[in-house]
């Protein structure tokens, strides 16, 4: 039995244009803009870890790679809901930092320095093929989904190498503000990058 799991919706949000290449190339492509920065936010809607419940608990990663993320040198911060308990908070960083294994323990060698954890008020909404999510005045992301044949329905890429999930909806990011551990970012242009999922990870 796994000692921990969750599931629940992710979505992201990140500062190349749109399709951003990473995804394509299994991270071995330069970000459109030369460096990467990307916000992820995940709702957990059921899940636990060591006998905490995490049900219902929000977070954000925010991740800075000075070019190809293939090559290393990440920079991640994780921003984790105010409203989680010390226990939640402990459990979910543990998880989201890969030190508790599972699918975020592969960027571990990719990564050259947590930037910290910082505790905000964490929304993540959902409407339709919309995704929302805020952290504070430290993040503040949106994006729309890309209908696909069914207009009800996201474009998606499948098998795909995703720390997150295999399978990515499509979409175009309509907010992506980013103001945290050194990681600037501002655009509301609706040409950048964006993508949403269900996740479920254990370990």
């Amino acid at each position: 039995m796994a000692k921990w799991q969750v599931s629940g919706e992710y979505m992201e949000t990140c500062n190349c244009e749109l399709l951003c290449p990473c995804i394509y190339t299994n991270m071995t492509a330069r970000p459109t803009e030369g460096e990467c920065k990307v916000a992820l936010a995940a709702r957990i809607d059921k899940g636990q870890k060591d006998g905490v419940s995490l049900d219902g608990v929000k977070f954000m990663m925010v991740l800075h790679s000075p070019g190809p993320m293939a090559n290393g040198n990440l920079t991640v911060g994780l921003i984790i809901d105010k409203g989680a308990s010390d226990a939640q908070a402990e459990a979910v960083a543990a998880i989201a930092t890969g030190q508790a294994g599972g699918p975020m323990a592969a960027l571990g060698p990719l990564v050259g320095k947590i930037a910290g954890i910082e505790r905000r008020e964490v929304t993540f909404e959902m409407n339709g093929l919309n995704r929302s999510a805020r952290a504070g005045e430290l993040v503040d992301q949106a994006c729309e989904g890309l209908p696909g044949a069914d207009p009800n329905q996201a474009m998606c890429l499948d098998n795909v190498g995703h720390p997150v999930a295999s399978r990515l909806s499509l979409a175009k990011a309509t907010r992506s503000v980013f103001n945290v551990f050194g990681i600037k970012w501002e655009d509301r242009t609706g040409k950048r990058n964006g993508h949403f999922a269900p996740f479920a990870w254990s370990g």
